[in-house]
């Protein structure tokens, strides 16, 4: 494919990054010329980063609370793209593909990409239970506490385990 197939710009923050649990779909994507890493990005705004069950990071659609968040920025195909929207569940409504701006710190240019947020559902109520208290970039020692798909318990929904959390009034822990 030709550099006009990387259209979609896509800012990562959590499992899909560089020595992270997920990364190895973004490396298979790159080995089939479907994504492109363009390097390390910072959000120009503000925005709530938390883990919820499971270690599962989510990036909160509610700019100006919150820290900058330090990233990714990947240049991805349309097919890379619909890997990446099955991978983070926006059809079943986990997350949402939103717009994001940003920065490219040496030359301080903002550039406007897409990120996966927690869908609207919960994602300002898990925010809420976190004592909106987030962090500014999902590092190595939160990615030990990820438990992959595979490893998760067979018998429930982390979507309706987040929503048992947030609708809940009790705090329970999230691991």
């Amino acid at each position: 494919m030709g550099e006009e197939a990387h259209k979609n710009l896509v800012f990562v923050y959590g499992t899909l990054k560089r020595n992270h649990a997920n990364h190895f779909l973004l490396e298979d994507l790159i080995s089939k010329n479907d994504a492109v890493f363009i390097g390390q990005r910072t959000t120009r705004l503000n925005h709530p980063l938390v883990t919820g069950l499971y270690g599962i990071p989510y990036l909160i659609n509610k700019p100006g609370s919150g820290q900058k968040i330090r990233g990714e920025l990947y240049s991805v195909s349309k097919l890379g793209l619909a890997r990446l929207d099955e991978l983070e569940g926006i059809k079943v409504k986990h997350y949402e593909r939103l717009a994001i701006e940003v920065i490219e710190e040496e030359s301080n240019g903002v550039v406007l990409a897409e990120a996966y947020f927690a869908h609207c559902r919960f994602g300002e109520r898990l925010w809420e239970k976190r004592g909106k208290c987030g962090m500014s970039e999902f590092g190595e020692n939160d990615g030990v506490l990820y438990v992959r798909v595979k490893d998760r318990p067979k018998f429930s929904s982390v979507l309706d385990e987040i929503e048992a959390f947030v609708s809940s009034s009790n705090d329970w822990l999230l691991i």
